[in-house]
């Protein structure tokens, strides 16, 4: 089992990098998780523009800035965030070992709260 909160890939870091860079004030990217699809939940990324650690999680790697809703952390705990370059589809890649269904056409998820 993955005990870090998230794990970005080296290819994700370069992205991440360059998504912040596509405009000057932004200081990163805000992963969250949004209402939508046919099992109930996607990935979104958006800029950040004003660090908010009160009401999200930062994490950092190699001049990536992430941030997490804390709201959404423990649905995202232990997720893997990658970058795939591919012929057709491009894009981010969530690997989430918090998934407990993902509609056929892989675009959105569930994800059981379980009680400790």
């Amino acid at each position: 089992m993955n005990t870090e909160p998230v794990n970005i890939t080296d290819k994700a870091v370069e992205h991440i990098i360059a998504k912040t860079a596509i405009n000057a004030d932004a200081i990163g990217v805000r992963l969250t998780v949004a209402t939508t699809g046919c099992s109930g939940n996607s990935y979104k990324m958006e800029h950040v523009f004003e660090e908010t650690l009160d009401k999200d999680d930062k994490f950092e790697k190699d001049g990536a800035t992430l941030f997490i809703p804390k709201m959404h952390s423990w649905m995202l705990f232990g997720t893997q965030i990658d970058y795939e370059e591919g012929d057709l589809k491009s894009g981010f890649v969530f690997t989430n070992p918090n998934e407990s269904a993902r509609c056929g056409c892989g675009e959105s998820f569930t994800v059981e709260h379980k009680d400790a």
